[in-house]
């Protein structure tokens, strides 16, 4: 007997409960090779995790360059406003006008209580607060600022806004009182100064862009 169960052998012994074959198939292999490239199944793949970070990060430079234009244009217009205003006191107050183009156009120093181009003079105070106001408004906006004209635009109006608050906030009468120094004089047009230049110039390069659908942002609309 024993010599019959040598020669048929012993029967292998089935595997264990669990441990059978490998299931085969589409999932299966999806999972394999998203093992192989260390992810797990139904994530993201790291290219297109990638690229969405570039993006913004992309994205927020632009902005930051935006912001950078619009505060440079505003520094440029601020300073030319401010040396312009201290000359016209220090050589052209109290002095007879110069003729630039004959009677079309002198520099003529006056003092201006009003608003720009000679305008309200009895709301001194309120025009002050509206130009505070105005900056504040700008500083917001540029958070959210990806256009560069819209940029340009908004730095001359912070420039020209800033160049008139100088004067309201430490000229004489006093504190919010201040008069404003205007110089330019055309013929048959009021007084005014390189801050109001840049105002007015700001706002009409607003309109335009207004008028062709662009936002602060970098978006173009069509009504």
């Amino acid at each position: 007997m024993a010599e019959a169960e040598r020669i048929i052998g012993t029967p292998d012994i089935p595997e264990a409960a669990g441990d059978g074959p490998e299931q085969s198939g589409p999932d299966s292999e999806e999972t394999a090779a998203a093992e192989q490239d260390g992810q797990r199944p139904g994530s993201e793949p790291d290219g297109a995790a990638e690229a969405e970070a570039e993006a913004e990060a992309g994205s927020a430079g632009k902005g930051k360059r935006k912001i950078a234009v619009l505060f440079a244009v505003a520094v440029v217009a601020y300073a030319l406003d401010l040396i312009s205003k201290m000359i016209v006191v220090a050589k052209l107050e109290h002095h007879e006008p110069i003729e630039l183009v004959g009677e079309w156009l002198r520099l003529s120093a006056i003092r201006n209580a009003g608003a720009a181009f000679g305008f309200g003079e009895a709301f001194t105070i309120i025009f002050t607060c509206i130009a505070a106001a105005v900056i504040v408004v700008i500083a917001r906006l540029a958070r959210k600022l990806y256009s560069l004209p819209w940029a340009i635009a908004l730095g001359l109006l912070l420039g020209g806004a800033l160049g008139n608050l100088t004067d309201r906030l430490f000229r004489s009468p006093g504190v919010f009182e201040g008069a404003v120094v205007d110089f330019i004089a055309p013929k048959g047009f009021a007084v005014f100064n390189l801050a109001d230049s840049a105002i007015v110039c700001g706002g009409i390069l607003i309109v335009l862009l207004s008028f062709r659908g662009l936002d602060p942002d970098g978006t173009v609309h069509k009504d």
